[in-house]
């Protein structure tokens, strides 16, 4: 556990930049799960191993080395490293709980404030009066597709389907879900913030593809994204949580859909593959680390809790008695 257990509070740092270049080297659809998984599994690592150095800490306490049942040292970590990690690591996770929770509900109060100001209505498409030029897809039961009047007077009724087959994307591959993912993994571990850029890109990207799709016309939907992007010079007011087409950016998005092929090639190449294969790898090991380090810390918990009986058994002596336990040979006698 000394050495595994920092594994995964490493990883991070190492992950990130060939995690950054998926989003131009694989396809948006393939690049937004690898990305998403790989942030909120290292986030599960990493504070799986800061709760491993928190509990070694804590069982060398003798009221919780009482409670636990541990009738010799705890030896998985040096006792002059044991105690000060204990305490920071128990700090780092109470602090990333904290910011995971407020995030959780700020992100919800705003979504609750975005649907109460939609009218009730059975359509999937939600109008606002409002001149500031702006769509985005509102996730709920049902999703509503968000659009102001100053959006629908900007675009071209063509350029509407575009830009409403996007938000749609959206609202089917629950897109939301994803950027909430990667933003409270950043919450667990710092190296981990990064990750939300390149992945909003490609779920941008996804939901460009699928518009173009659905359009049957790749220039008419950069052109629908594009003149969307440059009327929203100030952008309203909107929950963090949604995902928008004039987000990210949009010159190379407009750009790969003007692409006839905009990801065959690099999702055939060796580099696509390799840097989708080291991100699985970190992953992997992040894992390993963090189960290794707890079978560790079993293990050594195992041994504090029966090395006295052991000896006993092995000197074929009686061992010292503990005070205030009986034993249940003595009961018998």
């Amino acid at each position: 556990m000394i050495f595994s257990v920092w594994i995964p509070l490493l990883v991070p740092f190492l992950a990130v930049p060939a995690a950054r270049r998926l989003a131009d080297a694989l396809p948006p659809r393939p690049a937004g799960w690898l990305l998403a998984a790989a942030a909120t599994g290292l986030a599960l690592c990493s504070t799986a191993a800061l709760g491993l150095i928190a509990l070694a800490g804590a069982l060398r306490l003798p009221f919780v080395a009482a409670l636990g049942n541990l009738t010799a040292p705890l030896d998985t970590l040096p006792a002059w490293l044991a105690f000060p990690a204990a305490a920071t690591a128990a700090a780092l996770v109470t602090l990333s709980a904290a910011a995971v929770i407020r995030t959780v509900r700020r992100h919800l109060a705003e979504l609750r404030a975005a649907r109460a100001r939609l009218r009730p209505a059975g359509s999937e498409l939600a109008v606002l009066r409002d001149p500031n030029p702006d769509a985005y897809a509102l996730p709920g039961r049902p999703g509503r597709i968000v659009v102001t009047t100053g959006m629908l007077r900007t675009l071209e009724p063509a350029e509407r389907e575009a830009l409403f087959a996007h938000e749609r994307a959206h609202l089917l591959g629950r897109h939301h879900l994803f950027l909430a993912a990667a933003e409270l993994a950043g919450h667990c571990h710092p190296g981990l913030r990064p990750l939300r850029a390149p992945l909003a890109f490609a779920l941008e990207r996804s939901a460009d593809e699928y518009a173009a799709a659905a359009v049957g016309d790749r220039r008419l939907a950069a052109r629908a994204i594009g003149r969307a992007a440059l009327a929203s010079r100030a952008v309203p007011s909107r929950p963090r949580a949604v995902l928008a087409a004039t987000a990210g950016p949009v010159p190379r998005r407009v750009a790969a859909l003007l692409d006839r092929h905009p990801a065959a090639g690099l999702a055939r190449s060796a580099g696509a593959r390799l840097i989708a294969a080291v991100l699985l790898g970190c992953l992997c090991v992040s894992a390993g680390s963090a189960i290794d380090a707890a079978a560790d810390l079993h293990g050594g918990i195992e041994t504090a809790q029966g090395e006295t009986g052991h000896h006993w058994r092995a000197t074929g002596r009686a061992g010292p008695a503990t005070p205030g336990v009986v034993t249940r040979t003595a009961q018998q006698r």
